[in-house]
């Protein structure tokens, strides 16, 4: 991997319902032939998708690195209510560095359905602490907690709530993200965050919040929007992407974005470094030689005699 190469960490495919219109196998062979060496899955808040994106991943050459874009309630996962500021969840990107990561992962969507369902699947930190081996956070996109507090001027707020990801996803495996699609209030944050980071200690990564393969998928995207609202194109009152930017981009071109944090850049090479392939390698139930599993320890939900 070399420093002009780049792994894309925040990826929502067709298994973001009506939100994501990336196609797995497109994602790949667009990947690959950018010759990047690996690429992460972020469904919004399930992992329906992850046996298919980690078979694409194999076919194309490229390693999938399986996690989930988090609902976090803002108190409790079940409380059933807004929180201070009428939120009824954040963002929070989650990755799996290894097979007790992946399992953990599994735990918290799962409980996120059965346990915190409030309009959409959540967790909360209690939960996460309890589930955080093998895991590896990001702090999210503009819907996250950190960078809504952010925006809204609680500097200190925001530094309190990513040193507590730090203490339950441990030292080193806590990233604050760096996006930027062209949006104001991206950019009006960007320098907090590196300004957050320098006062932490914490490690920053780049990422692209890719929604859309292509550039030019972004008018079909809003389509795709707008069903899951059951509002028309023209309807001023609905939510909409104000940016062509959410695709997944070139290595050249995420580096032109953030031509002055090349370690934010290389930190994304060295997580997919660290989200080896145990996790794939056993995702299908096979070891890592590619022989099958033991059936019984299939049939009795991975636990052999």
């Amino acid at each position: 991997m070399t420093g002009k190469s780049f792994v894309h960490l925040h990826t929502h495919t067709e298994y973001s319902l009506l939100d994501g219109a990336s196609r797995i196998d497109a994602l790949f062979r667009r990947a690959a032939g950018y010759g990047m060496p690996a690429l992460a899955v972020t469904d919004h808040g399930a992992m329906f998708g992850a046996l298919n994106f980690y078979e694409a991943g194999l076919a194309a050459g490229v390693n999938p690195i399986l996690g989930v874009e988090a609902y976090v309630a803002p108190s409790s996962r079940f409380e059933r209510a807004p929180g201070e500021s009428e939120e009824k969840y954040r963002h929070l990107t989650i990755l799996a560095r290894n097979e007790t990561g992946y399992r953990n992962l599994l735990r918290l969507v799962s409980d996120a359905h059965l346990e915190g369902f409030y309009h959409r699947p959540r967790i909360d930190k209690e939960l996460l602490a309890e589930r955080a081996a093998g895991l590896i956070g990001l702090s999210g996109c503009l819907a996250s907690e950190v960078c809504q507090l952010l925006l809204g001027g609680q500097r200190a707020k925001a530094a309190e709530v990513a040193a507590t990801y730090r203490d339950i996803f441990g030292e080193g495996s806590f990233y604050l993200e760096l996006q930027d699609h062209g949006l104001a209030d991206q950019r009006r944050i960007l320098p907090e965050l590196i300004a957050l980071a320098r006062r932490s200690g914490l490690p920053l990564v780049a990422t692209n919040d890719l929604h859309y393969t292509e550039r030019e998928d972004a008018k079909p995207h809003d389509v795709l929007l707008c069903i899951q609202q059951q509002k028309v194109q023209t309807d001023t009152n609905r939510l909409r992407f104000d940016s062509d930017q959410f695709y997944l981009k070139t290595a050249a071109e995420m580096h032109a974005l953030f031509p002055d944090q090349r370690d934010a850049l290389l930190a994304r090479l060295d997580l997919a470094r660290d989200a080896d392939d145990h996790v794939t390698s056993r995702i299908a139930g096979k070891s890592a030689s590619g022989a099958p599993r033991n059936p019984a320890a299939s049939r009795r939900g991975g636990r052999a005699p």
